[in-house]
């Protein structure tokens, strides 16, 4: 019967130099390397200084900074000295990483454990890094919990460069003296990652998923600087929360502020709980033994039943191309620092099933300095990572839709209201000729049109928000059943006739606009997506005079509650902002509603008799 130790004597008998440990490896042996900011990189580096020793060894990794480049290694012994197995492909230099592409092994983040546990895909070695142990022997994997706890436990020798450095993390990220074979140690910086340039159109796709997260959501958002925009654009949201793969800088900005309070998750409230940390030496300093903060493994964090747990669970995630249908590919972007199968898929099916959850996939429309698009008419020559069935909500720097319940022809045209202006045209004759748009729809100048966020807004009204935006291509069904609901005398009221009938052609004049010539609102309550149309105000320029015909429908039971003034404000405010000269409004000498709401603008204004209806006219350069 072997002989009991105190723990504190095995770390000593444990010790030893960094060549030692390393000899320790044997050829042929499947070596794993703790991931990313937690890569033990003194031993990263002697293990490639004392790589001519070795013979197929395997290199399994998640992700890799190439601190020590091991790949050169792989390229100039032409695989015999090692090969490298990684389960994430980063893109912190997109062209780099395309050649190493067939070490990648495609995995849901929440299945590599299981893989490593069951000796499916044996762990012969690990090399992890560590803090010192506390007063009980426990010692944490601080920035790298994710696969690294089950590379740790699972393999036959356990190599841990201990570092003072390293960010002491609670949660189940902590790994005993015992469990470890070999101590090595070394203190040295923990890698860390500066913020990413932001770019434009990573701003703009920020302010479109902001109107999408909801007070109380619980977030999960990958790496990136479109994602460290999208945080940014939160700042005025209350108790968010965080479940997700990574905490970044921030994240840590966010909870500094009081935004991120983890009080309304649901599950583990009060916790900011994810699987690693990538960011700067301040979010160390904020990890390290906050009580607020847990980290835990990736069959954990990536688990859908686990994910689906936290209320209105918000998943953020970029993506490198869709198609017309909805059929997503996930890889690298070269703004978006890291991406890849990983976790998408888990947060995917955890956020759609959790209450009030939400699956958001953001792409940046074109690439290739803008001379390509991300949104094609199908994917062809990349692989498909989400199927159609489960993409919800897209967001491009041009719009955001949401395609969940969507036929293909409402899907097409979600799709090409959100792409690049430039490319919109051929996109529409890709779906006519797919045959997923039908012959009523035809190619209008309304489609190069972006969409104007700046008109948007919620408002409570009687205790129910009701939000206030240009209209868009998707919107064509919605203003059809708006139409179709109007009483018989509010019918007469904007048509001027008594309209049995509102066709999909004479609609799609009214959902497909220019933003410019031709612009109409609509006010939706409900859920983004699926929300009813209550009320619908445009206007419509006439070229020859410049000046622009206003018209208003407003459902019975929302009547009297300030739309129309709403309305009439803002179509008048982009108007002026267009260039246009003035308003004209056409109605019936006994609606006195739509005569007074036309007097409240701040304009001087003109009534005149034109056989039974009165014309109202005002300038905008002819104030009150």
């Amino acid at each position: 019967m072997a002989k009991n130790t105190f723990w504190a004597d095995e770390y000593v008998q444990k010790k030893k130099s960094a060549e030692e440990a390393i000899r320790q490896l044997r050829p042929g042996q499947r070596t794993f390397i703790g991931s990313y900011c937690g890569e033990p990189q003194y031993l990263v580096r002697r293990l490639y200084e004392m790589s001519h020793r070795f013979s197929d060894l395997e290199i399994v990794r998640l992700m890799a900074l190439e601190s020590a480049p091991l790949t050169m290694v792989v390229e100039a012994s032409g695989g015999h000295s090692m090969n490298i197995r990684s389960f994430y492909l980063g893109s912190a230099a997109t062209e780099d990483h395309r050649k190493n592409l067939r070490f990648i092994t495609p995995m849901n983040l929440s299945a590599i454990p299981r893989l490593f546990k069951s000796r499916r895909m044996p762990i012969h070695a690990a090399l992890i890094q560590v803090t010192p142990p506390d007063d009980f022997g426990w010692m944490s994997l601080g920035v790298s919990v994710d696969i690294t706890m089950a590379a740790a436990l699972s393999a036959d020798l356990v190599i841990a460069q201990v570092n003072s450095r390293m960010p002491r993390v609670l949660g189940r990220s902590f790994i005993h003296v015992n469990d470890v074979d070999v101590i090595v140690e070394h203190d040295e910086d923990i890698l860390t990652i500066p913020d990413c340039y932001p770019l434009e159109s990573a701003r703009r796709i920020a302010r479109h998923v902001a109107r999408l997260v909801d007070d109380g959501s619980t977030l999960q958002i990958n790496l990136g600087s479109t994602s460290n925009e999208i945080l940014k654009s939160l700042w005025d949201k209350n108790d968010l929360g965080i479940h997700t793969q990574y905490v970044t800088t921030a994240m840590m900005r966010l909870a500094a502020r009081g935004v991120i309070t983890n009080r309304l998750k649901g599950f583990n409230d009060g916790k900011l709980v994810a699987s690693s940390a990538i960011g700067d030496e301040h979010l160390y300093e904020f990890i390290n033994d906050n009580p607020g903060i847990e980290f835990h493994p990736s069959d954990y964090v990536n688990d859908p039943g686990i994910i689906s747990r936290h209320n209105r669970m918000t998943a953020i995630n970029a993506t490198m191309g869709m198609d017309l249908t909805g059929q997503t590919a996930a890889d690298a972007l070269p703004s978006n620092q890291f991406s890849g199968v990983n976790g998408l898929t888990d947060f995917i099916g955890g956020a759609t099933r959790a209450e009030g959850g939400k699956s958001i996939l953001i792409l940046l429309a074109t690439y290739d300095r803008g001379r390509k698009s991300r949104i094609v008419p199908k994917l062809e020559d990349m692989a498909v990572v989400v199927p159609r069935g489960d993409v919800h909500y897209v967001v491009t720097e041009f719009g955001a839709v949401n395609l969940f319940g969507k036929n293909l022809q409402e899907r097409a045209l979600a799709m090409i209201s959100i792409a690049h202006p430039d490319f919109r045209d051929e996109l529409f004759f890709e779906a006519k000729a797919m045959g997923l748009l039908g012959p009523e729809h035809h190619l209008k100048q309304s489609i190069h049109g972006i969409y104007p966020l700046k008109l948007e807004e919620t408002r409570d009204i009687d205790g129910q928000p009701v939000t206030i935006r240009a209209s868009k291509p998707v919107d064509q069904r919605r203003i059809q059943e708006h139409y179709y609901n109007l009483e018989k005398s509010d019918i007469a009221s904007r048509f001027f006739c008594e309209k049995t009938s509102f066709y999909s052609d004479e609609v799609e004049n009214i959902s497909q606009v220019d933003y410019v010539t031709d612009l109409t609102l609509v006010a939706v309550v409900g859920e983004f997506g699926f929300g009813n149309v209550i009320a619908v105000g445009e206007y419509i320029l006439d070229h020859s005079r410049n000046m622009a015909e206003v018209a208003f429908s407003v459902n019975r039971e929302w009547q009297g509650k300030g739309l129309g003034r709403i309305f009439i404000q803002k179509l008048a405010h982009a108007a002026q902002e267009n260039g246009i000269a003035g308003l004209v409004a056409y109605t019936y000498p006994q609606n006195k509603k739509m005569i007074r709401l036309f007097k409240t603008l701040p304009y001087r204004h003109s009534t005149a008799f034109e056989e039974d209806l009165i014309r109202l006219e005002c300038r905008f350069d002819e104030l009150k």
